[in-house]
């Protein structure tokens, strides 16, 4: 299973309790450095210059390419030029190949990648028969219009935007996803967990919280590095009762304050980890570990779409 843009492991770790083979194929040192650490399989390389013949005998897809452009807290160029993504997903669909799309920056452009890949398995013969793929919200349009390519070449499709709460991240945050099978129908899989601010659901289990995941800590308050309703200096705030804000890169600028109103110490790498569903003693290495963490697929949600998948 090739995993493109692998990070440090959010897929992995789900597919190794599954019994799934992965190979994870990821540019960023730091994010290497983890998956080396955890023992997890890796070409360190861009994306861009492998393929499918680079992850032989592997006959399932991942990925979720970076997010920043089209992340509602990153520069917007991937949102400004989603008309031209769109397009370049349809004339792909006519190629059979993917152009390059001049007008799309370099970082942008990779959510193009996924595609490239698949349609090479396919020209090749030997196609995957499995896709999943993940990203911010603002790309679900994207994985839409992949959906109506993979549909062409015979595969079911599901896609949508899940909260991930709903299935076991102690932390609320969005997001877009993709699943293609070829063998057989799918369906994105159905929440185990309650969301938060919601009424409970009859068969589901509690929303998890940063209190389940550090009990050491005791009671706290978690003050966001964000302000909230377009006011800077308006921080949210979150009780050690509830999951933690969005997990991002400036995961380490959030404050954690007891009830007392005493400063605690921030949150350990381990801790940090936790809140996006990595076991505690993932052994994160390298550098920029708050930006690996923000940007991996949380285990927890991975679990159940390749489960829906394999």
């Amino acid at each position: 299973m090739p995993d493109l843009f692998a990070g440090p492991g959010g897929i992995d770790c789900a597919a190794r309790e599954l019994g799934v083979n992965l190979t994870g194929f990821e540019w960023d040192a730091g994010a290497v450095a983890t998956r080396r650490a955890a023992g997890l399989p890796t070409v360190h390389g861009d994306v861009r210059d492998y393929g499918p013949e680079d992850a032989p005998g592997e006959d399932v897809l991942a990925g979720g390419p970076p997010c920043q452009t089209f992340s509602v807290t990153g520069n917007g160029a991937g949102r400004r030029v989603l008309t031209t993504v769109l397009a370049a997903v349809r004339d792909a669909s006519v190629r059979g190949r993917v152009a390059a799309a001049g007008e799309l920056d370099e970082r942008t452009s990779l959510v193009l990648e996924p595609l490239r890949w698949a349609l090479e398995a396919h020209g090749d013969g030997a196609p995957y028969r499995a896709i999943l793929l993940e990203q911010v919200p603002t790309v679900l349009p994207v994985w839409e219009a992949y959906a109506e390519v993979l549909t062409g070449l015979g595969y079911s499709t599901a896609y949508g935007v899940l909260n991930t709460e709903e299935f076991g991240v102690p932390q609320t945050r969005r997001r877009a996803v993709l699943l293609a099978r070829l063998d057989g129908s799918v369906t994105l899989p159905s929440p185990t967990h309650d969301r938060h601010r919601t009424h409970p659901v009859l068969g589901r289990l509690a929303t998890r919280t940063m209190g389940d995941v550090m009990p050491r800590r005791g009671e706290f308050e978690v003050v966001s590095n964000y302000g909230t309703g377009g006011d800077p200096r308006n921080r949210g705030r979150r009780h050690s009762s509830e999951p933690a804000f969005t997990v991002t890169g400036k995961i380490f600028r959030n404050r954690v304050v007891g009830l007392d109103g005493v400063e605690q110490s921030r949150f350990t790498p381990g801790e940090a980890g936790t809140l996006q569903s990595f076991p505690g003693d993932w052994p994160w290495s390298g550098k920029d570990i708050g930006q690996q963490i923000g940007n991996a697929c949380p285990p927890a949600l991975a679990g159940p779409l390749l489960g829906a998948l394999v």
